[in-house]
């Protein structure tokens, strides 16, 4: 079963020895559509609408707090809300989320390389320094750790959980997961 989450933020338990905790807020969602176990999911995602969305929300007759739709795994078996039962019962999840955009960084901040020596005569500095060999293979190898794109990827992480308030649908996992604090991602329950 899969969820559409929002990151609140971090803290850490008051027990002996404390532990840091990520809290995921379970966003509403309405169930459209299901298909053999995948269901097509409407949701909030806090954007503007368009009139791509108002044709999704006709078809499917939903009102204007849902203005997303996504494909999930889910517990239904037909379309109305969204069923949150497994999380109840669940011990560990499965986070995905999008990590924190960097940019085009250097080859220091991307690769944690240590770089030269900051003092007197030499040009060195923050460069990557030597990047292939002499003649043979007479190009630069697949996979060099080199300067470009770095963040803003897909990152998948194993969380065991502490508590879910069903009230408030606040969900608290050990550890940390990937993203700036409001990002939205999925959490599918494994166990």
């Amino acid at each position: 079963m899969e969820y559409i989450v929002e990151k609140i933020g971090m803290s850490r338990t008051i027990t002996v020895p404390s532990k840091p905790v990520t809290l995921l807020r379970v966003l509403d969602a309405k169930v459209c559509e299901v298909n053999e176990g995948t269901a097509i999911v409407a949701y909030n995602s806090g954007k503007k609408m368009n009139k791509s969305i108002e044709g999704q929300q006709k078809k499917y007759n939903l009102s204007s707090e849902f203005n997303r739709l996504v494909t999930l795994e889910v517990a239904n078996t037909e379309a109305g809300d969204l069923d949150f039962a497994p999380l109840a019962e669940a011990s560990v999840v499965k986070s995905r989320f999008t990590t924190k955009g960097r940019g085009f960084s250097g080859a220091m901040k991307r690769w944690n390389f240590s770089g030269g020596p900051a003092s007197h005569g030499h040009r060195f500095g923050r460069r990557t320094g030597s990047i292939g060999n002499a003649e043979w293979p007479g190009r630069v190898m697949k996979g060099k750790k080199m300067p470009g794109q770095y963040g803003n990827t897909q990152n998948c992480v194993k969380n065991e959980i502490v508590s879910y308030d069903a009230e408030n649908k606040i969900l608290v996992v050990v550890g940390s997961v990937s993203g700036a604090n409001g990002s939205l991602g999925r959490v599918e329950v494994t166990k």
